[in-house]
């Protein structure tokens, strides 16, 4: 190893270390793992053989295992007993379930931190072809703000750390086999997030859509032997599920990307694009039909230029970057899901190499995207706009609203149309 790659690893054990050390003291506090807690207590319930869609079964299992815990709050407790995962999930959680508590939390919460520095560091890898500082300042100031992945044990971290591995073995040409394993297994846990980055393999041709449909095959068969899991256990399991979401998702729900939500005033809120367009309608029935309607649009130009090129490195840098950002906005994603703009950093390498203007503004787009989408800055502007009375009466009212209360899903689209351009004119080399 290289005297720069010691020091890049040794920077970035060290803002992954602020992330797991603060998330490590606020778990316990604060969020009390809530999204570790509600995964591991759903698998133990299916592998009691009740249905974890089933609140009040669920719940039961829950209260048998933990007892009353009176200071939980209402939104915690509904957090883990209101389950709404897929059923790939228990495939990966049953391992943890058969262990008691604390050894599973530590378990997992090692295999996250592991996964992540190995992801951030093969991103680094990567850029440092081009811009090696530039890389490793935007890398770590992504990972000084994984606290709620460390504090919630959330499965974005490892789904996330996997597709970035995969991206690396694929580009590369190094580990595929290793690669086609991980991109399954992000595919099985977190769709929503790797399924964008799959999809332009797919479409990427030659030996990237072999690798893509064997990663697919490979879900397929673990999505199969789940659902045959869980009818079994439980055969109604799906109504409870739709029904489940249905809840969440309702007006006021823990998932609503609406100002009327219960965390839209917290530094973990929904940054999907539809929480940014509600603050002008807040109407599902209008900010969900915009916001297909403008990622859409967007995603139709990013796959008919990628159906046109043929593969190279440099744009496959650029079409991540450019797919990144409109994987949060299309559908529900918060920030802990926006660990994913790791695949933007390459891109990003590549345009400081070329010069001029551009680099700059490739800077400032990039930097702007990690950092208000990054735990601590958002907390901060929560607590700074918390008791912020805005009128919202009139446009100009709510377009001030939208960029002080919702700045990251409107930073992501500047940053998902400002790749799309490059991608569509513009080809960096190194320099």
């Amino acid at each position: 190893m290289t005297r720069t790659r010691q020091i890049a690893l040794t920077w970035i054990l060290l803002a992954s270390g602020i992330s797991i050390l603060w998330g490590s003291c606020v778990g316990p506090s604060a969020n009390k793992w809530v999204d570790f807690r509600a995964i591991y207590y759903g698998t133990r319930c299916l592998m009691e053989r009740h249905n974890p869609y089933n609140v009040s079964e669920l719940d039961r299992v829950y209260r048998t295992a933990e007892g009353e815990r009176p200071s939980e709050s209402a939104q915690a407790h509904q957090s883990v007993t209101l389950y709404v995962n897929l059923p790939t999930t228990f495939i990966f959680i049953a391992p943890f379930a058969m262990l008691p508590w604390g050894s599973a939390l530590l378990l997992w919460m090692t295999i996250t931190a592991v996964l992540f520095i190995l992801a951030a560091f093969l991103m680094w890898d990567i850029g440092a072809r081009y811009a090696p500082k530039v890389s490793l300042l935007l890398i770590c100031i992504l990972l000084a703000n994984c606290e709620m992945i460390f504090g919630g044990g959330n499965t974005a971290g490892i789904a996330v750390s996997l597709c970035l591995v995969t991206v690396w073995c694929f580009i590369k040409d190094r580990f595929v086999p290793a690669g086609i394993l991980c991109l399954a297994i992000s595919l099985a846990i977190k769709p929503h997030d790797a399924g964008l980055v799959w999809l332009y393999f797919l479409l990427a041709g030659r030996v990237y859509r072999k690798r893509a449909l064997q990663s697919f095959f490979i879900t397929a068969v673990i999505a199969l032997s789940a659902f045959l899991w869980v009818s079994h256990v439980a055969p109604h399991w799906m109504q409870d599920w739709n029904s489940n979401l249905s809840t969440i998702s309702a007006h006021g729900g823990i998932n609503e990307p609406g100002p009327a939500s219960v965390t839209s005033r917290y530094g973990y809120m929904v940054i999907d694009l539809q929480s940014a367009i509600s603050i002008f309608r807040d109407d599902p029935r209008i900010y969900n039909p915009v916001s297909y309607a403008i990622c859409g649009a967007l995603l139709l130009v990013w796959m008919a230029r990628t159906l046109r090129l043929s593969f190279s490195p440099s744009r496959a840098w650029l079409a991540l970057a450019t797919i990144v950002p409109l994987t949060i906005l299309v559908t529900y994603h918060r920030p802990w899901d926006a660990k994913l703009l790791l695949l933007t950093i390459p891109a990003c390498a590549m345009l400081w190499a070329v010069g001029g203007p551009i680099r700059w503004i490739a800077f400032l787009v990039t930097t702007a995207g990690v950092v208000l989408t990054a735990d601590i800055p958002l907390t901060i502007l929560v607590i700074l706009t918390r008791d912020l009375r805005i009128s919202t009466a009139g446009l100009p009212g709510q377009m001030l609203k939208a960029m002080l209360m919702r700045p990251a899903p409107l930073v992501l689209l500047a940053m998902g149309i400002f790749y799309l351009w490059i991608y569509l004119h513009r080809e960096p080399e190194r320099g």
